[in-house]
């Protein structure tokens, strides 16, 4: 009887797409999506005034509402109850994939529960547009999506997955890349292989790839410009991942104060560890910072 109940309900209530939008070149937009932004009623967009750029690319006059994490708990039912009333809706995020890293989840869950019919409009993913671009293992992989923001629960997650063998795929701001390149090659070890890939499908579209460690000493001396996604070698099982080490001091000493130590602590403990002098950490952290 459940079943039927919830079979009847889905007949009678409308759908809702999950509908990929560009990560920057918009004519990575398909065909269906324009046409099915274009047919539907209303759109919830995470950025209206983004959406509606979007939109007015492709004189789509379809009205918009507001759906985003700060109001998806209150919105959410609102939507809900639109789509039982017959109703089609099209859920966007500012770039990408809906579901993945944003509100779109929450309100997929939320039709699921209510017997609505939930589909996708295919279309771009950082994550995997990276990935594929990387040269590295695209069989199995693990998306990890953005890290928690204090240092603590950061290495929280990367020892959680640091034993992984499939390849890790993260995003990342360019104000937060450099403190999570060095919680990487502390926790992950700075042996392992990675790609970066930022601004993807824009004007300036770059991929640098090359060891953690090589990695954060590069970051440390240029500055991180765009949105970055960041692919990482799974572990390969030949050394242990906590006998991998980080070998530039400045690294090194940066890793150890984002987990909380002093400079001064942090100097020590990174001198202790290379097997060098204090006075060696200090003049390289000097010399990095000239």
């Amino acid at each position: 009887m459940k079943q039927q109940e919830d079979e009847k309900r889905t007949d009678a209530a409308g759908t809702l797409y999950l509908c990929a939008t560009p990560i920057g070149n918009l004519e990575d937009m398909t065909y269906r999506a324009v046409r099915m932004l274009g047919e539907v009623e209303l759109i919830a967009a995470e950025d209206t005034r983004h959406t509606r750029q979007l939109l007015t690319h492709f004189d789509i006059h379809t009205k918009l509402t507001s759906y985003h994490e700060h109001n998806k708990f209150t919105k959410g039912p609102e939507l809900i109850e639109w789509l039982l009333q017959g109703h089609d809706l099209i859920c966007v995020s500012d770039a990408g994939l809906p579901g993945i890293c944003d509100p779109g989840s929450h309100l997929a869950m939320l039709a699921i529960e209510a017997g609505i019919r939930v589909s996708p409009l295919p279309g771009c993913n950082a994550g995997l547009s990276a990935l594929i671009c990387s040269g590295l293992d695209t069989t199995r992989f693990t998306f990890v999506g953005f890290l928690p923001k204090t240092a603590k629960k950061q290495k929280e997650v990367l020892e959680e997955v640091k034993g992984h063998r499939e390849t890790l795929i993260f995003y990342e701001a360019p104000h937060h890349l450099r403190a999570t390149l060095r919680q990487l090659a502390e926790v992950l070890g700075g042996g392992r292989r990675a790609a970066f890939g930022r601004e993807l499908t824009k004007r300036y579209e770059e991929f640098r790839r090359g060891t953690l460690q090589e990695l954060c000493s590069y970051y440390e001396e240029q500055e991180p410009r765009g949105e970055y996604v960041l692919i990482v070698e799974g572990f390969s099982g030949e050394q242990a991942p906590e006998e991998e080490t980080v070998k530039d001091p400045v690294v090194l000493c940066h890793a150890l104060m984002e987990s909380g130590l002093s400079k001064k602590d942090a100097m020590r403990e990174a001198a202790k560890r290379l097997g060098i002098a204090r006075r060696d950490v200090y003049n390289a952290l000097l010399q990095a910072d000239s």
